[in-house]
């Protein structure tokens, strides 16, 4: 990490913030289309501006729920970027340094675990989404880990997206860094454990070749139930979203072995 390319790309990015705030106060988005696609211009400035690579296979979804591993506050940004969406997030995401704000004036879905009328909550924003034509992106983790594997589905969102008739397509995003960083995935791209926002950002913002991979499954998922059993759903769903994480190792070994036989 480079001291003087953080503090560089933290005045850039402040500058990113500043429009933004500009552009909605002149513009005013009133609908979660105008909203949705505010966020998704300003988030694929700042992935531009940041100079992170975005790699995606696959078609993110017009409409219906995109559910994904979660390793950072930068998936956000990320899938934002993508393409315009809303997000299904819990209460604490509001807290966040620029990230909250951002989140919260483009319409972001926020659902307060244990508190009494968060599932209707969650349901009314997903539809009232569906009925804009925008996909809706959560993640059944819960929250952030470093990469090593998937903590286990929480079923309450899935359940409220297979409740309003929402297809459900799996995603996986994972980040690597370019040669010559001393910093690792695990503890300077994921946000996880006991790390403090602000200084893991800025030290985030220093990284050289930051990249991020996306990968949509081809359909969405078949659940065997209706979404009934809330249970045997969220392990579908689950299963559904290591797969792609699977398919993605497997390719890297199959070129690893390409290239170990043509150097040969």
């Amino acid at each position: 990490m480079s001291f003087f390319r953080s503090l560089g790309r933290s005045i850039r990015l402040a500058g990113m913030f500043a429009v933004a705030g500009t552009e909605l106060l002149v513009k005013r988005p009133a609908t979660r289309e105008a909203r949705a696609d505010w966020l998704h211009r300003f988030a694929a400035r700042a992935i531009r501006g940041l100079e992170i690579e975005v790699d995606v296979t696959g078609t993110f979804p017009e409409r219906g729920a995109v559910i994904s591993n979660h390793l950072s506050y930068l998936d956000i940004v990320v899938f934002a970027a993508l393409h315009p969406c809303v997000f299904v997030s819990k209460a604490e995401l509001q807290t966040v340094p620029m990230l909250g704000w951002m989140t919260t004036m483009a319409g972001t879905v926020y659902v307060a675990r244990g508190h009494g009328g968060s599932a209707a909550k969650a349901r009314s924003g997903m539809q009232a989404a569906a009925d804009a034509g925008l996909p809706v992106v959560f993640f059944p983790e819960g929250t952030t880990t470093n990469g090593s594997g998937l903590l286990k589905f929480h079923s309450g969102l899935l359940a409220q997206a297979m409740g309003s008739g929402m297809s459900i397509t799996a995603a996986y995003i994972q980040y690597s860094l370019g040669a010559g960083n001393q910093a690792t995935v695990a503890d300077d791209v994921c946000y996880w454990g006991d790390a403090k926002m602000l200084p893991h950002i800025f030290k985030l913002l220093g990284l050289r070749g930051l990249r991020a991979e996306v990968r949509f499954a081809e359909r969405p998922i078949k659940f065997s139930s209706d979404g009934a059993d809330r249970k045997a759903a969220a392990m579908e769903a689950q299963a559904a979203v290591a797969a792609l994480g699977s398919s993605r190792v497997e390719e890297r070994l199959a070129t690893a072995q390409d290239w170990t036989s043509q150097s040969s």
